[in-house]
């Protein structure tokens, strides 16, 4: 019992000093260090919300600039973790052949540092939702349940894209035209309304996406009750069982081909 008491508490203290270093060596070296992690999604959201805001005036939702850089960060937290977890492995290939240790540790670090920008770009959130007089409601504390959904869902992709990079280099090229294509599916810069009146079937099919589905209900519950969700497009909650099933598949299937494949790390990097 105490000889497992000593491994976990080495692998927390390896976890954490993998997040700090990670968090660390992002920015190391350029003048603004850890602002970027806040002005890169503010630089984005400003150059999508002149261009589909004001130019275009895609925007016709309640509070719409805060809608729109909610989804942005939600989906560049997203983004972030699968592509840091991803090249993890490969990135820490010297730490595997000096150390012992649970490989999932390197993968977890990337993605806990994911949302440790998450957090510090939801204060960004919230200082626009009092700008814009944004009211809210208790059901704001629904907002952790739809991020560990994406959280638990980004882990799982981590997982599998970490160990197939490492036998196969180009995932991160297929991964990348992946996300390009995923992005604009995603109702993130236009209203899922627009969608609904072209094709409501496309529409359900959208929101079977779980991405699409967490930053909906993380709109609904936070900013304007225009967001549409699953339940309120299929007319039952029932519904959304399916993209949480969805996010439990690829977190397990993702874990367990890690779980298989790891102990071949060391010999491939």
């Amino acid at each position: 019992m105490k000889l497992s008491n000593v491994f976990c508490k080495r692998n927390r203290v390896l976890l954490r000093e993998l997040v700090i270093t990670d968090f660390k060596l992002r920015y190391q070296g350029s003048v603004l260090g850890y602002a970027w992690s806040l002005l890169k999604p503010l630089f984005l959201f400003a150059i999508m919300y002149v261009v589909f805001g004001l130019m275009i005036k895609i925007g016709s939702v309640e509070h719409y600039a805060v809608y729109l850089l909610l989804g942005i960060i939600l989906w560049n937290f997203f983004a972030e973790a699968t592509n840091q977890g991803m090249g993890s492995i490969v990135g820490r290939g010297d730490l595997l052949r000096k150390i012992s240790f649970p490989k999932y540790i390197i993968v977890l670090s990337t993605t806990i540092s994911a949302l440790i920008n998450l957090t510090l770009n939801l204060i960004i959130v919230g200082v626009l939702m009092l700008f814009n007089g944004v009211a809210l409601h208790w059901s704001a504390l629904m907002l952790p349940f739809y991020i560990l959904e994406i959280y638990l869902l980004a882990l799982g992709l981590a997982f599998y894209l970490s160990a197939l990079n490492v036998k196969y280099r180009d995932t991160s090229h297929i991964w990348e035209i992946i996300m390009q294509a995923a992005f604009y599916a995603t109702p993130i810069i236009y209203p899922l309304s627009i969608v609904v009146a072209k094709s409501g079937a496309v529409a359900k099919l959208l929101l079977m996406n779980p991405i699409a589905q967490a930053i909906q209900d993380a709109r609904y519950v936070l900013i304007t009750r225009e967001s549409i969700t699953v339940s309120g497009l299929l007319g039952s909650g029932f519904y959304i069982l399916i993209p949480v099933s969805i996010v439990l598949i690829v977190f397990i299937g993702g874990t367990l081909y890690f779980k298989r494949h790891s102990k071949y790390f060391a010999e491939l990097i």
